[in-house]
């Protein structure tokens, strides 16, 4: 099924990240990590709203519908949305300024899987870590750049990846909680099917992962054998996150870290946000339980 691609918003990113979407208030959310920006985008007018924020930001989730719990360079925030207004609900890695957050996705039950990295990128300095109803345990160490974190829609499976192994992984889920049950077993290793390393994932109605490549340029769905069995080109190479908005849509974050000067002038679009504009079978973050 072709995808038309379109601009979803303008505001170049140096590093998108972290998209969700709020079907309570149809708003899309996302990340400038490196900018210390968060966006908001009301998809009734179609207006974008910048916030400036004072750390990294690199996910949300929403509470309810006052409230957001922001995922941090330092610590895991509460959010109030009418004001903007953070409020320190937990530190994560507070005692090493060089990590930060950076993938992250709400399991069905409403656990958080919150994932770290080097700020300089150095190797297995990051982490994985579960949050639920007040505690936050370490799952998954040594890991360089966390990504692709996703679950299936019944809780019972994981996945997750350290990009720099090129690998994705899967692991077995108590669907009641969001923990592993299981041992990490291997779900992608097969790169010749698709350009690029493995970013951010989001996991539809049908079981499908679909996977934004990172040089990549594309936004690519994996079935439950880790077979390639669509990808969706974009016009930029670093294509960091999806997520699936109103409308049985997708929007997918990018990126104009990582460039070469050659490439930021060849791809004008870097950094922007678009519009994967057909219908998919979608599936919306739940709610976090503090």
């Amino acid at each position: 099924m072709n995808a038309t691609q379109t601009v979803f918003d303008t505001n170049p990113c140096t590093l998108g990240e972290g998209p969700t979407f709020d079907p309570e208030n149809n708003k899309a959310w996302w990340f400038d990590i490196l900018g210390r920006r968060l966006f908001e985008k009301n998809l009734d007018t179609a207006t974008t709203t910048t916030h400036d924020l004072p750390i990294m930001g690199s996910a949300l989730a929403a509470i309810d519908p006052e409230r957001q719990l922001l995922v941090g360079e330092h610590g895991l925030y509460v959010r109030t949305i009418s004001d903007g207004t953070l409020a320190l609900h937990m530190p994560l890695e507070a005692n090493n300024g060089t990590t930060r957050s950076n993938d992250c996705r709400v399991h069905p039950c409403g656990a958080f899987w919150i994932g770290t990295m080097s700020k300089q990128g150095e190797p297995a300095a990051g982490s994985i870590y579960h949050y639920f109803r007040g505690e936050l345990r370490r799952l998954f160490s040594d890991i360089t750049v966390s990504n692709a974190i996703c679950f299936s829609a019944d809780g019972a499976t994981g996945y997750y990846s350290d990009t720099a192994t090129g690998q994705i992984m899967r692991i077995d889920l108590d669907p009641a909680t969001g923990l592993p049950t299981g041992t990490s077993q291997i779900f992608l290793d097969k790169q010749d099917q698709v350009a690029g390393s493995p970013d951010g994932a989001v996991v539809d109605a049908d079981g499908l992962l679909w996977n934004a490549r990172w040089g990549g340029g594309c936004v690519s769905a994996f079935d439950a054998s880790g077979t390639c069995v669509e990808t969706i080109g974009l016009p930029v190479s670093n294509v960091t996150c999806p997520a699936f908005i109103g409308g049985g849509k997708m929007i997918a974050t990018s990126a104009i870290s990582g460039l070469s000067e050659q490439q930021i002038a060849e791809q004008r679009l870097a950094g922007q946000t678009f519009l994967l504009d057909r219908e998919f079978n979608t599936r919306y973050e739940p709610k976090v339980v503090l």
